[in-house]
């Protein structure tokens, strides 16, 4: 027999209850609980709601009967492609993934862009059908974080921001930002470079003076600047002097156009810092361009140690951090939380690789 269509009217599972002759119960288990039916009986079930173009239970709905949605939303804070480009973010949402399969849960990306009114509005978060979030790497300041807070669920945040009474997992970005500005000091550089990336969500790039440094959202950051001024101040040098230059979004190119500019200075510096692996290699590129060999006119350090850190000629000196392992960390104080045993703050390990792109000044 043929089911004939009403198209004025959308197919429910009660619709397809009566035509099959069964419970409304048991259209539902044909879905949801196979293993409860006669497999013929099923097809029957299926063939019907085929026929009447019926796609199967609503999953917000079946969420709220269920209290679970099976998924857990990753609120970025940069676009959606840089989730799958960025080396860093790359091995972060790997490290989640491992913890997610275990889980049998899935991810719900929220892209935030670094720019302003980028990324999800905070209506998108609280419609977002997820039984918890990882806020990673979002500005202080985020409307769609504040969202995520009023939702009451489940939350972890991944290097910034910190919010109260959220588990916080991360790295001390100012201890080892200061360790590889003292590796420089230590081979003799007195004038530095800085590359930054994103100091506000405002899509700014260009020199970032002492008054954005400190009107920083971007707690990483600031963070990071903080730690080499430390380690420049306790040698004696003015940090209000350093030329820091902040590019918006993370890139290659980014570091390259930084690097320009940085190299072009009447007093060029013999070593430049890089706040990420990314804009390190863009300022190499560029070091190169000039006819600036490095590291012998130029050394060049990262922050990051991600896989291309390793490969590229020269290799770079960079901070080691453990990108899969913060995933994994974050992943599993969400899903995996010990009763009684909510840590409050993890702070990874880091270290200091010192590779062939860093060597005395000329």
């Amino acid at each position: 027999m043929t089911v004939k269509k009403d198209e004025g009217q959308r197919p429910t599972l009660q619709s397809i209850a009566d035509l099959v002759g069964v419970s409304r119960t048991t259209v539902s288990n044909a879905y949801s609980r196979p293993d409860q039916l006669n497999p013929k009986l099923r097809e029957r079930i299926l063939q019907v709601a085929d026929e009447l173009g019926y796609c199967g239970p609503d999953p917000a709905a079946r969420t709220l009967r269920s209290g679970h949605a099976g998924a857990v939303g990753v609120l970025l804070g940069e676009s959606l492609a840089y989730a799958f480009t960025d080396p860093a973010a790359v091995r972060f949402l790997e490290g989640v993934g491992q913890v997610g399969d275990r889980a049998g849960i899935g991810l719900l990306l929220l892209p935030a862009p670094s720019r302003v009114g980028g990324g999800p509005r905070p209506g998108a978060v609280q419609a977002a059908v997820a039984d918890g979030f990882l806020v990673y790497s979002m500005p202080d300041d985020a409307a769609a974080v504040r969202a995520v807070v009023a939702r009451r669920l489940p939350t972890v945040a991944v290097d910034e921001p910190r919010l109260p009474g959220v588990p916080f997992v991360g790295i001390d970005d100012r201890a080892a930002a200061r360790g590889v500005a003292e590796h420089l000091l230590g081979l003799g550089h007195r004038r530095f470079g800085v590359i930054s990336f994103r100091l506000a969500a405002d899509g700014y790039n260009g020199p970032a003076g002492p008054e954005r440094q400190a009107a920083a959202t971007y707690s990483i950051t600031k963070a990071r600047l903080d730690g080499y001024a430390d380690a420049l101040r306790a040698a004696g040098l003015r940090w209000e002097d350093v030329q820091v230059e902040e590019r918006t979004p993370n890139s290659v190119a980014g570091g390259v156009d930084a690097a320009r500019a940085l190299l072009s200075h009447p007093r060029r510096p013999t070593a430049i810092l890089a706040t990420s692996d990314v804009l390190a290699i863009g300022a190499m590129r560029a070091a190169g361009e000039a006819g600036l060999p490095v590291p012998e006119a130029v050394s060049v350090a990262g922050f990051d140690d991600t896989p291309d850190a390793a490969l590229v000629t020269p290799a770079l000196t960079t901070v080691r951090q453990p990108l899969l392992d913060k995933g994994v960390v974050a992943g599993r104080l969400l899903l995996e939380p010990e009763p009684g045993n909510q840590a409050e703050e993890v702070l990874l390990p880091t270290q200091l690789a010192v590779r062939a792109s860093t060597g005395p000044p000329p």
